[in-house]
């Protein structure tokens, strides 16, 4: 039995007086709204309508009964309207902060076009964890070893000195003891200050002979960039920034770094449906070609 379907026909009748007028307030037949009210008699064990007379007249058991059906329907409206409101709240999704502004543009124009509009919150790995561990986003783009995650981006290193090489091995930073010159510096931008990337980059910095504060952790992708482009140091990234910066771009001779994504959600549903509908959106805002691949 629809108890509240029931329910909205007992109190529409009740406050027209008469079971057509009621039924056209509820929006349905007449015979269904005499269906209705009989199957909720009879559910309740009590006649609610004196059908004696012309006119619908409450019974002493119907007025008793009057104010709980009033509050059933009060209550199923407001789930109707919390309902919708979910339903047109927007997914808060926390994105890495070295995403182009194109990109996500593209990411929330596929994602309305599947009927949910993002709210993106660019921030670091350390950011994104917060904000997805304090509920102010739904689901986060989360750092992890790329084995673990659904994305992978190559990294290497990017400079403003065109080398012909095939890559660029650690061990060419190395200072000899009369050499004068500044130390050339390895920089590590905050997306890549994650143990995964930066401590193996930092043993095999020591393994090249690099003396410690050659690799460098910046706390801004702008600034180590700011270095990078007024020397000979280099920068930890993505082919595709290096592209965006007018770097020239090469792999790592001795190892072959990378950054993994995977969505973190604080439910499995939210987690499948940004890793699943926003695929190859995602893809494209972080550097990858395609889940699981890097950018070529």
């Amino acid at each position: 039995m629809d108890l509240v379907g029931a329910c909205l026909a007992f109190v529409r009748v009740s406050e027209r007086g008469s079971f057509t007028l009621g039924a056209a307030a509820a929006r349905i037949p007449q015979p269904v709204a005499s269906r209705r009210i009989a199957a909720l008699e009879r559910h309740l064990g009590g006649r609610l309508f004196d059908r004696s007379t012309r006119r619908a007249t409450l019974t002493p058991f119907g007025h008793d009964m009057l104010p709980s059906a009033k509050r059933l329907i009060s209550l199923a409206e407001a789930m109707e309207h919390d309902a919708e409101r979910a339903r047109l709240a927007p997914l808060r999704l926390a994105v890495p902060d070295i995403c182009a502004t194109r990109d996500l543009a593209l990411l929330g124009a596929e994602a309305l076009r599947q009927g949910i509009e993002l709210d993106l919150h660019p921030a670091p790995p350390p950011g994104r964890d917060d904000l997805l561990r304090t509920r102010q986003v739904r689901a986060a783009t989360a750092a992890v070893p790329p084995g673990e995650g659904k994305w992978t981006v190559p990294l290497g290193v990017g400079g403003v000195v065109e080398t012909h090489a095939a890559a660029v091995y650690l061990e060419t930073l190395r200072v000899g003891r009369g050499d004068t010159e500044r130390r050339r510096r390895l920089w590590i931008q905050p997306e890549d200050d994650v143990p995964h990337i930066r401590d193996r980059i930092r043993r095999h910095g020591d393994a090249a002979g690099l003396q410690p504060s050659q690799v460098a952790v910046s706390t801004a992708l702008a600034s180590a960039a700011a270095r990078v482009l007024c020397s000979a140091d280099l920068l930890l990234c993505s082919a595709a920034q290096a592209r965006q910066l007018r770097l020239h771009w090469r792999p790592i001779g001795e190892i072959e770094p990378a950054r993994g994504y995977t969505v973190a959600a604080g439910t499995g549903t939210d987690g499948r449906w940004v890793e699943e509908a926003l695929d190859l959106g995602l893809a494209r805002c972080l550097g990858a070609t395609a889940a699981g691949r890097g950018s070529e």
